[in-house]
């Protein structure tokens, strides 16, 4: 039996999603810019994307801005709100376990002489509200939080944080990578005071190379891409068209019946993380409480088993996992949001990231349950020898 179970470094792209990329690529191929029919062709793909994004996050066309990914979509939002109000202020405000697509863009701010302040988050690894309010400053011109973390799977309150961040300071900006939760979590921009969304097309089964950038009506950003002026002059580079088309179709079926598809993943996850707890000496990372967990990513730190070992056992049953987020997980780093939980040291070696998508069955975690129990007494007997 073949269980993938690392959907959240990317997922298989459903065969609708395919059909219309390939279909774009072979039939309406042309540019979106040029005037003639088959350019007409390609943009319609493009204005029907838009359509179902504004659908789903409750907004205008003019609201949504395509690019390459949620990597550009997280370094626009973030340098492109720098760049256009550093007149007005250098202050900026996130988490100490942010995706590096935003981490280190902060730390790049830094070195141009912004001021970043990083909240605490508790053991589960949410973020101090209280902190929050005081943290933000006149000159404080964006706050950026994570929805889901795409490590421990914790699901930050980002309602309550909108409010406060408009509350406090009504010109500040507040910025959401979206990118473990757009299609396995609602979330209303506009309910939630948040200006800036990025989102990602290859998490929800769609292709590679994908994603968006919402910004709100008041929002305001300079851009980091020149050329053309695609995208209203925000994203220069002509559009991809297929990915585009493809992301907008994998999302449309992905936000059909949802809740549904919560629901039946929460209990997968309910279920396997019991099984996990049984084996011993193993560590479940995250919240307790499942609703202020994500329903597809479990995090469980095996002592005494380093991850890569468990990981390439597993890979011999033809179980896929992670050993953290797959875009750090082939370079040896402290895990920022073990250490930001304050894990125990021994975590940082031995924790594997198993996720879900909405498509697995329970007969796939059955099954990794019972490779577990089997191997992992064998591998922990070998390393203590």
């Amino acid at each position: 039996m073949e269980c993938y179970l690392d959907n959240s470094a990317t997922t298989r792209v459903i065969e609708e999603a395919a059909d219309i990329v390939r279909e774009v690529m072979l039939k309406d191929y042309g540019n979106p810019s040029s005037l003639h029919n088959i350019g007409f062709s390609a943009e319609k793909h493009i204005k029907r994307a838009k359509e179902i994004f504004v659908g789903i996050l409750k907004c205008s066309p003019k609201n949504i801005v395509f690019t390459s990914g949620g990597t550009e979509s997280n370094n626009t939002a973030l340098t492109g709100t720098a760049i256009f109000k550093k007149s007005r202020g250098r202050h900026l405000i996130t988490t100490p376990f942010e995706h590096p697509a935003v981490s280190q863009v902060m730390s790049f701010l830094k070195d141009q002489d912004f001021e970043v302040d990083y909240l605490d988050v508790d053991s589960e690894g949410i973020i101090d509200l209280n902190q929050l309010e005081d943290l933000i400053r006149d000159d404080t011109i964006l706050v950026s939080i994570m929805h889901v973390n795409n490590e421990i799977g914790t699901i930050e309150p980002i309602r309550e944080a909108g409010g406060i961040i408009h509350s406090k300071n009504p010109n500040c900006l507040f910025h959401v990578d979206d990118i473990q939760g757009f299609g396995k979590l609602p979330l209303n921009p506009r309910d939630c005071h948040i200006d800036l969304l990025s989102a990602s097309s290859h998490k929800l089964h769609g292709p590679k190379g994908a994603g968006l950038l919402y910004m709100s009506d008041r929002t305001h950003i300079s851009p980091i891409i020149f050329g053309g002026g695609q995208m209203n002059g925000l994203r220069s580079g002509t559009e991809n068209v297929p990915g585009i088309a493809g992301f907008a179709k994998a999302a449309e079926l992905i936000y059909k019946g949802l809740d549904e598809k919560i629901a039946n993943m929460r209990t997968l996850r309910r279920d396997f993380v019991e099984e996990l707890l049984k084996l011993p000496d193993v560590n479940i990372n995250g919240p307790r409480d499942e609703e202020k967990a994500a329903p597809h990513i479990v995090s469980a730190s095996f002592k005494d088993l380093r991850a890569e070992v468990l990981l390439h056992a597993l890979e011999d049953k033809g179980i896929y996992v992670s050993s953290g987020s797959a875009c750090s997980s082939n370079r040896r780093t402290v895990s920022a949001s073990l250490k930001a939980v304050g894990a125990p040291d021994w975590a940082h070696e031995s924790t594997v990231r198993f996720s879900f998508s909405c498509y697995t069955k329970k007969e796939e975690l059955d099954y990794t349950i019972s490779v577990l129990n089997e191997i992992v007494p064998q591998l922990r007997k070998f390393i203590r020898k």
